[in-house]
């Protein structure tokens, strides 16, 4: 490994402008880089089709690329997520890449790394060890114990902890029903995402509804006053982390929301300090293009008031034969025919994102048993529909399996002008713009609303959340709510069984399907097979 000081000097960041965590990770102090740090960097987004269980490998994509285009001889960085234990110890595993295409120090990242989730979950539970403390020192605000909105975090899978009882025994206050949820769904993480500074931060926090009193009026942060203390403890973690990939090229690292229960993309701190530093940005959004890359281009573009220049959409042979019909056990088995069966869902996915007036780029993430017929069948149908696109080799030659894909990407940049513009404005009623997203993303019939939800709208309403973007909560295996309805569901439709109000982060929170803010582990998780490795 690169000494971080020699990783941020191929972007022109100084020394002064660096907090080292050891010799392999620091952190960037935004407001000490050189003010002839102002590039303007080209976005572009790494998305993906609708993903199988085991995920398609955009982070591996996004490393690769990043890799691929500097041997290119171009001038660019990666942009990425914070990893989460949920997943860690859960089902995907870490969020560094793989193979040869792989942030390092691989290990720190996925687990402590330099403590900006810890701070946040700190964060989280001061708010709700307040609210309590306040009722029970005499309840000077009014507030309700049963209309408590506000969630404990963790930031690891359990569902034990989604439905909870607090204060119970004699002396420990008003017992009610609480809950937590992982912190990464947090409203906290997404308002570190989406403040464009500290004084940012500091006027979301202050907005953040908490609770209601018997009244049914709003409690917020700043009615706690409890807002400087939660700055206190998040003072570093406002700034973006450093890292290297296996090849010495820089990644900036910054913020983690899940993609299916929050807006699922790294923080518009870290995008914008890497624009000022490097003429092309790669970023990524979670999940499939369904939910990240509609949330990027609906919620974080407008937030941060920049232009998204172009889209690439991961897709790999095994996930096109599982929406083909194959089951998950047999997707390392040649099967072209269910491969083309599956490509429809690819087709919808890039259809969708020139709706946003964004130009694609398909990438083929290829696995060792994908076949030459089929990687071939797949480029010659990207080239008769007009999608430029290219297969990705970088987990297994890192930055040389990337340079096709870098070479597309550059050429359609050049050719090809982004004409980016959201899908909907945020000043149309709340159902209008969920309905738009429904029918124009999700290709529902129609939606249908909880009686519970129907109260919900009309209470926002009145109190003024009514011109706020959408943040869907929606499986990530589905373009429906149903993740059993594989590859281009028709005629389906989308049921809101809940909508919670972020007025911090500046969004609504339409809750669809069995999707959960606080996961589950699965039977078998990544957690038990670490038994077998070194520790």
């Amino acid at each position: 490994m690169k000494h971080i000081k020699d990783v941020a000097n191929k972007l022109g960041v100084s020394e002064e402008a660096l907090e080292l965590y050891g010799n392999y990770k620091a952190k960037i102090n935004v407001d000490k880089l050189e003010k002839g740090a102002q590039k303007q960097g080209k976005i572009i987004l790494m998305t993906a089709m609708t993903p199988t269980l085991a995920g398609e490998g955009k982070t591996t994509c996004s490393i690769g690329l990043l890799d691929g285009m500097r041997l290119e001889g171009h001038d660019a960085v990666a942009t990425l997520r914070e990893p989460s234990l949920g997943p860690v110890f859960g089902m995907k595993g870490g969020a560094t890449g793989g193979g040869k295409s792989t942030i390092i120090p691989e290990e720190e990242i996925n687990l402590h790394f330099t403590g900006d989730i810890h701070a946040l979950t700190s964060s989280v539970n001061l708010i709700s060890a307040i609210i309590g403390n306040h009722i029970f020192q005499g309840n000077e605000l009014n507030i309700d114990p049963n209309n408590i909105v506000w969630k404990r975090a963790l930031d690891m899978n359990d569902r034990a902890l989604r439905e909870i009882t607090v204060a119970k025994g004699k002396g420990n206050g008003n017992p009610h029903e609480s809950g937590f949820l992982i912190t990464t769904a947090s409203e906290l993480m997404a308002i570190l995402c989406l403040a464009k500074d500290e004084q940012d931060f500091l006027n979301r926090i202050r907005r953040i509804v908490v609770a209601y009193t018997y009244e049914g009026q709003p409690i917020t942060v700043n009615d706690l006053k409890v807002s400087h203390a939660v700055m206190k403890l998040m003072k570093e973690a406002f700034k973006p982390n450093i890292v290297q990939t296996l090849e010495g090229n820089p990644v900036i690292i910054h913020g983690g929301p899940f993609a299916n229960i929050a807006h699922g993309c790294n923080s518009i701190i870290s995008l914008n300090a890497a624009r000022k530093l490097s003429d092309y940005v790669i970023t990524e959004a979670g999940f499939g293009a369904d939910l990240g890359a509609e949330k990027f281009l609906n919620i974080t573009m407008p937030a941060a008031n920049l232009n998204c220049d172009l889209a690439v959409v991961v897709a790999t042979v095994r996930a096109l034969k599982l929406h083909g019909g194959v089951d998950f056990e047999e997707l390392d088995t040649p099967n072209t025919e269910a491969m083309l069966l599956g490509v429809k869902n690819l087709q919808r996915h890039l259809e969708n994102l020139k709706k946003f007036g964004v130009p694609v780029v398909v990438c083929i993430n290829k696995f060792s048993y994908d076949s030459k017929e089929e990687l071939d069948v797949l480029l010659a149908w990207c080239s008769s529909n007009n999608y430029p696109a290219a297969i990705l080799d970088a987990f297994t030659k890192g930055g040389e399996g990337a340079r096709e894909l870098s070479r597309v990407v550059v050429d359609t940049l050049n050719s090809t002008p982004s004409k980016y513009e959201r899908l909907y404005d945020h000043n149309l009623n709340i159902k209008e713009k969920i309905s738009i997203i429904a029918k124009e993303i999700y290709r529902a019939d129609q939606v249908e609303y909880s009686n519970e939800a129907e109260v919900q709208i009309k209470k926002y309403i009145e109190m003024g959340y009514h011109n706020i973007p959408i943040c869907m909560a929606k499986t990530q295996y589905s373009f429906s709510d149903d993740p059993t309805l594989l590859n281009i569901p028709i005629g389906h439709t989308l049921t809101i069984r809940d909508i919670g109000l972020s007025a911090g982060a500046g969004f609504l929170v339409p809750m669809t399907g069995e999707v959960m803010i606080m996961p589950g582990l699965r039977k078998v998780p990544s957690a038990i097979k670490m038994e077998e490795e070194p520790y």
